[in-house]
């Protein structure tokens, strides 16, 4: 079975060794997928998910990080769409 979401959040960046983009997910929705992430997940809490962002396709996992989950955005789709930090950034998640 596959659950899809829609949800709309800012681009925030992540310091670390390299800069790291990511939209994270609206409290509620991240209760939602952690409720199903039981039977999605293959370890460590992260969910397997295909996303879409503009026009662009794409796979990655979202990470569990202080109690919502994270969409990581790579340059291959934050350059395409025109997605700069502190966006409005409208995704849509299929999980499953």
């Amino acid at each position: 079975m596959e659950f899809v979401f829609e949800f709309e959040s800012q681009l925030i960046e992540w310091r670390g060794p390299a800069p790291f983009f990511f939209v994270p997910l609206p409290t509620e929705l991240s209760d939602e997928i952690k409720a199903l992430a039981k039977t999605l997940s293959y370890g460590w809490g992260v969910v397997p998910v295909r996303a879409r962002i503009g026009e662009v396709d794409f796979t990655t996992s979202l990470i569990p990080r202080l109690g919502v989950f994270l969409l990581p955005v790579k340059n291959a789709v934050r350059v395409p769409t025109g997605i700069q930090l502190g966006h409005a950034v409208a995704a849509q998640l299929t999980l499953g």
